[in-house]
């Protein structure tokens, strides 16, 4: 199900997503209460929603998310944002990571990524723009200690990918690196940025991100 209030950028994702032979778009809405409505008449897999839309123009995007995390536990919620402010993509996160997604609008014009972030929360993972990630380092304030620092360059890498929602396979494939590589340096950054070690790739995702937001501050 699509939610965007734009016209043409609706009609222009729906008709992407339709040439792709596994996805079907059920419903396309323009505001938050008409999604809702169409989500309990329709019964998605998944909702892909602007960040923004009618009534209030601010964030309904995360409260669609929010609210469906208690009425349909199930369903995936890709948002879609012009803004890789990471206090939205935390939001986004507040109430866990299961099943979202938070890409930048520039990425709809690779269709690629797109299907693959709702295939991903559809399957009940989580994929986060790297673009926060990069964001959130960017605005830290330097410090002499950072834990971030004592990071190493492969370190890093895993750390992007991680961000990237990708599990230990998909890491060491594109590492070009053993799966127990990408365990030791994942408990490495772990064990540097002082969080407890979490299996699921999406809760170590929002793990990071609160991390680092909380670091920014």
């Amino acid at each position: 199900m699509l939610a965007e209030d734009n016209y043409l950028v609706r009609e222009g994702v729906r008709r992407l997503l339709e040439t792709r032979d596994d996805l079907e778009v059920v419903a396309a809405c323009e505001d938050l209460e008409s999604l809702m409505a169409s989500v309990e008449a329709e019964g998605p897999d998944v909702v892909v929603t602007d960040i923004r839309m009618p009534p209030g123009n601010r964030d309904e995007g995360i409260q669609a998310a929010a609210r469906l995390r208690k009425s349909r536990p199930q369903t995936g919620v890709v948002v879609l944002s012009q803004f890789a402010d990471p206090e939205y993509a935390l939001a986004l996160l507040e109430q866990g990571s299961e099943r979202r997604a938070y890409l930048l609008k520039e990425r709809v014009n690779d269709l690629d990524e797109l299907t693959a972030a709702i295939r991903e929360v559809a399957a009940g993972g989580s994929l986060i723009d790297t673009k926060v990630v990069d964001a959130l380092v960017a605005a830290r304030s330097p410090r002499e200690r950072s834990p971030l620092e004592s990071l190493t360059p492969r370190e890093r890498e895993a750390l992007t990918e991680m961000a990237r929602g990708k599990n230990n396979a998909a890491i060491a494939k594109t590492l070009v690196i053993t799966e127990q590589s990408v365990e030791k340096h994942i408990h490495s950054i772990f064990q540097k940025l002082g969080l407890t070690w979490q299996p699921d790739v999406h809760r170590r995702v929002a793990a990071v991100l609160v991390y680092l937001s909380e670091e920014r501050r």
